[in-house]
């Protein structure tokens, strides 16, 4: 088994569930008490909050190529970032380390493709959503993307960051979620991808109509098949 390192605290109440979820597939593939190998960097996310409210990406990108460097003197094999927003900064982190770096978005278009869809609507931070380094990289992929229109993107941002990092999970928000959601797939999308980390807390595969897909369960997958097949 490769040792895996995780980037996380990007917010905790997300990179919890990908301990819990790395080591449930290790279990379930070995069997017996098996669990895997991880080394993980939890940040404090006030501290990264504010680098991208400031748009202070260099400060992010070196703050996060110094961990994963940390991480990988810890022997960390392979590397992930708990988080769809901070793949803004992949290519510094990923040039930081001599050990891959497994992009969140490279699992999500798996998943879309595997499933035969090709039009996804993207769900996310503002970052995520208006920046083009999360969608470019989907349609590389071979996907086309819609994002939703204003005054969804708005409440989609908001929501993650008054409520969802601070493990609040409100019924109202998750009606407003899926209103939007239904005004995506109106305009033809054939599935959904929840680009935060945190949305997976509040909207579920069974709350949509067309294929879900909950990025860090995927890229959960992804790491631990990583670590047992590679």
């Amino acid at each position: 088994m490769k040792r895996l390192g995780l980037l996380g605290g990007m917010s905790w109440e997300s990179s919890i569930e990908y301990e819990r979820w790395i080591n449930q597939e290790v279990r379930d593939r070995l069997g017996g008490t098996a669990s895997a190998d991880l080394v993980i960097r939890s940040f404090n996310f006030a501290d990264i909050e504010a680098m991208q409210e400031a748009d202070d990406w260099d400060t992010a990108a070196r703050t996060l190529s110094t961990a994963a460097r940390d991480l990988r003197s810890s022997g960390a094999e392979a590397i992930l970032m708990c988080t769809n927003t901070m793949h803004r900064v992949f290519d510094e982190v990923q040039a930081a380390i001599d050990v891959p770096l497994l992009h969140i978005a490279d699992a999500t278009a798996d998943a879309a493709i595997s499933q035969a869809v090709r039009r996804v609507a993207l769900l996310g931070t503002r970052y995520t959503m208006e920046q083009p380094f999360y969608a470019d990289r989907l349609r590389a992929a071979g996907l086309h993307v819609s994002v939703p229109d204003e005054p969804d993107r708005t409440m989609i941002h908001d929501v993650i960051y008054t409520e969802l990092v601070r493990g609040i999970v409100s019924p109202d928000s998750r009606g407003q979620y899926l209103a939007a959601i239904d005004r995506l797939v109106d305009a033809g999308a054939e599935g959904v991808i929840a680009g935060c980390t945190e949305i997976e807390l509040l909207v579920g595969a069974q709350d949509v109509a067309v294929p879900y897909f909950p990025t860090a369960f995927l890229h959960a997958q992804a790491a631990a098949r990583f670590a047992l097949d590679s």
